[in-house]
């Protein structure tokens, strides 16, 4: 009786133990782009296997919910694919530490059949004219005779201002051709892939699996080496942000994501590594 109450004990301290450590373990929570999102994820769940003392938590939600989010103390990184910009350092203040872990390219894709009806190739020039209003049917760029669904980001997006300001000429142009918003790279994946006429923009990694017909824009094809060298224009980079120095935690996963391993992982799931 006495073995079995202290196999019971030991049992139990045990049990305590991994609790106390599972517990210990500090959260390090990440939210923002949605571009970046797929990255943080999959960099997440890398470097949660590989270490006791962190986990990472990563949400969406664009990028300047992320920029807020990591000035207002909710978060310890701020995922962002554009700088922090004048005003959100006027209202938050300008403690925000900048760090690059990769590189994406924003893709400009139609729907599969207008892709296959020939519409494989454009110039920003005509793109511009589509979200300004003044191209509003397929058949004016040798496609089909069917209006033009356009869709664009909401206000926010990275990826819709760094889009405005490339294609638009301005990261506050007005867009008045555009039909349809989304909050998310994957629902305007799902709106181009759901319509036969539409056309969106989105990151890079978000159009590799072949739903939507992705562009060549200006004669420049989107990949990885085109993104990198610069070549095909819609390039940018990513960024981690922390307001204020890294806390532990935080620097820990930053300094993962931006060694071998971490790039390793960019690499794999579509982005561009540093």
């Amino acid at each position: 009786m006495r073995k079995l109450f202290s196999a019971l004990l030991i049992a139990l301290i045990v049990g305590a133990i991994g609790t106390s450590m599972v517990m210990a373990k500090e959260t390090v929570r990440v939210s923002g782009s949605t571009t970046v999102l797929p990255l943080a994820e999959a960099g997440a769940e890398a470097f949660n296997g590989e270490q006791s003392g962190y986990q990472v938590l990563v949400t969406g939600g664009g990028t300047g919910v992320g920029i807020k989010n990591a000035a207002e103390g909710n978060s310890e990184i701020g995922m962002a694919s554009r700088e922090v910009t004048a005003g959100e350092q006027s209202q938050f203040g300008d403690k925000f530490k900048e760090n690059v872990i990769g590189y994406d390219g924003i893709v400009v894709a139609v729907s599969k059949q207008i892709y296959d009806s020939g519409v494989k190739s454009l110039t920003k020039d005509q793109v511009k004219k589509i979200y300004s209003g003044e191209i509003t049917n397929w058949k004016e760029l040798n496609g089909p005779d069917s209006e033009i669904l356009v869709i664009a980001r909401e206000q926010g997006s990275g990826t819709r201002d760094t889009f405005n300001e490339d294609i638009m000429g301005d990261k506050g142009a007005e867009t008045p051709g555009v039909n349809t918003v989304g909050s998310s790279n994957a629902e305007i994946r799902t709106a181009i892939t759901g319509s036969n006429k539409a056309i969106g923009y989105l990151g890079f990694s978000y159009a590799e699996d072949g739903s939507v017909g992705v562009i060549t824009l200006d004669g420049v094809k989107p990949s990885t080496e085109t993104i990198k060298d610069g070549s095909y224009e819609l390039n940018r980079k990513l960024y981690f942000y922390t307001f204020g120095d890294a806390k532990a935690g935080a620097k820990a996963f930053i300094d993962f994501m931006v060694g071998p391993k971490g790039q390793k992982v960019a690499e794999e799931n579509g982005f561009v590594p540093l």
